[in-house]
């Protein structure tokens, strides 16, 4: 079988968690199937890192897709011209984004669709594009791949996709984010918040990930306990970041928060495992990996009971209501001064994180490839 792929987000040292998705399944599922071909289509200069095994032929296809308008052209025109010219049989797409101008069978991964019920969070174009196309992609997918059970259910719901269509593939866990030593938690903890303890937020900042919320209920954690413990916040800028910029400016321990920008992954894993918690409070999230990657490093977590964040964090986190900057700042009192409760959820959270690996994620998803293929 002829398997072409998406490969897009694949970026060296840029990966987001689609691309460490991308990465993940696609070494393990090319590796483990020699007996099939993988095409990796790419919209710029590919790493070598990426190719993983010997079936693997790699494909630059311009545009590179930057704005929706060369999506269009990229999804539209170029793709299926690859496809027709290397006889693919399939088509995977590990970000959701399909051609509606191919007879190909088609497999989407459909992670969230955080932009039907968010809209305003995103550029204008962008928003439009995403809720025109995406429904029409889940409905020309032969078969649809995501990331949980509340994201199969909202797919479901929102676009009248039928569940027999939508096979849940739980994300995995790096295995780089195990806990560190005493000795590098204080080296890390000297280099970032001058030797402090301190809070950890892990993601794009983004509308939808609640930094202002975090922003004031760190301010009112400072103001309600005494104590020196600072908040850093990994992640690059994404979308409509002036709120956030407001926030920080009217804080009043704003010189106590740390924005590092993006990390290394090694980097990130000294920041993750010196943590005093990670503190994930989207108001929208299709799965959430900061949360199983600070259980695996042996990092308690404070998380938002809603959208699929449950169903990840199961009985191993201290849930919140990211609407209620209250509970936040509450949560963060508690795992600051309750010593107790910080170990039963390191030892919950390593339980729970058991539950996901990338090893069943790509065995499930070649399972999706197969039945999209025979079907």
């Amino acid at each position: 079988m002829i398997i072409a792929v998406n490969t897009r987000l694949l970026i060296q040292g840029k990966l987001e968690g689609i691309g460490w998705f991308a990465r993940e399944t696609l070494s393990r599922i090319t590796r483990d199937h020699p007996e099939h071909q993988f095409l990796f289509i790419f919209d710029r200069p590919y790493a070598e890192e990426f190719i993983f095994s010997q079936n693997v032929t790699p494909i630059v296809l311009s545009p590179p897709t930057r704005h929706p308008i060369l999506w269009y052209i990229w999804f539209e025109f170029q793709i299926p011209r690859i496809l027709r010219k290397y006889k693919a049989d399939l088509f995977f797409s590990p970000d959701g984004y399909l051609s509606l101008s191919t007879r190909i069978r088609q497999l989407a991964a459909i992670h969230d669709i955080n932009f039907a019920h968010r809209p305003k969070d995103l550029p204008w174009l962008k928003a439009r594009y995403y809720n025109h196309y995406f429904p029409l992609f889940a409905r020309k997918a032969k078969r649809i791949v995501t990331v949980s059970y509340f994201s199969k259910e909202d797919i479901n719901r929102t676009y009248r996709i039928e569940n027999d269509k939508i096979d849940v593939v739980y994300n995995g866990v790096n295995s780089l984010y195990t806990p560190t030593s005493e000795e590098e938690k204080q080296t890390t903890k000297d280099k970032y918040s001058g030797g402090q303890d301190y809070f950890l937020f892990i993601g794009s900042l983004h509308p939808r990930k609640n930094i202002c919320g975090l922003l004031r209920a760190y301010d009112a954690f400072r103001t309600s306990v005494e104590s020196g413990t600072k908040l850093l916040i990994v992640g690059e800028s994404m979308f409509k970041t002036n709120d956030i910029e407001l926030t920080y400016e009217g804080m009043r321990y704003r010189d106590d928060v740390v924005f590092t920008g993006r990390l290394g992954n090694e980097e990130l894993h000294q920041v993750l495992g010196a943590a005093l918690a990670l503190t994930f409070v989207p108001f929208f999230e299709g799965f959430g990996i900061p949360v199983i990657e600070a259980m695996n490093a042996g990092v308690p977590v404070i998380c938002s009971n809603t959208t699929s964040l449950p169903e990840v964090g199961g009985y191993a986190v201290l849930y919140v209501d990211p609407f209620a900057m209250s509970q936040i700042k509450d949560a963060m009192i508690r795992l600051y001064l309750e010593k107790d409760l910080r170990a039963s959820l390191i030892e919950k959270g390593f339980l729970q994180k058991d539950k996901f690996s990338w090893d069943k994620t790509a065995e499930l998803l070649w399972g999706s490839i197969q039945i999209c293929a025979s079907t």
